[in-house]
């Protein structure tokens, strides 16, 4: 099989709100985590310095906070929102759920093959 299916729902909810979907689809790059946050919940602070991945949230259903070193960002339904590793980042909900997708992956701003550019061969987007 050239590809791995899961729905999010059939993932065990882990902190009452994220659902980690890398390991049932077994990627071996890319983490991706779907977070259906009730109202009033917050995750740990945290980053990602020792495993040098950068993250890319984005809220697809609600409103929330994200706290990203000490600086509160203001999200709506549709932002997305870059966090480098070391910056340390929390989400706040509101009022009402949420729902975001959380992307993220080692860093490759460094890699000295690319001249700063992403390599998009083979990308159709």
């Amino acid at each position: 099989m050239a590809y791995t299916k899961v729905n999010y729902e059939e993932v065990d909810q882990v902190s009452s709100a994220m659902h980690f979907l890398s390991d049932p689809l077994e990627t071996e790059q890319v983490g991706v985590t779907v977070a259906r946050c009730d109202p009033h919940w917050k995750s740990q602070p945290h980053d990602h310095s020792e495993n040098d991945h950068e993250e890319v949230y984005v809220l697809i259903e609600g409103e929330a906070e994200v706290i990203v070193d000490d600086e509160p960002v203001e999200m709506t339904t549709g932002d997305a929102l870059w966090i480098p590793p070391e910056s340390t980042r929390q989400i706040r909900n509101g009022e009402t759920e949420s729902a975001f997708v959380l992307v993220s992956a080692p860093s490759i701003a460094d890699d000295d093959d690319t001249d700063g550019e992403w390599l998009l061969s083979g990308f159709a987007g």
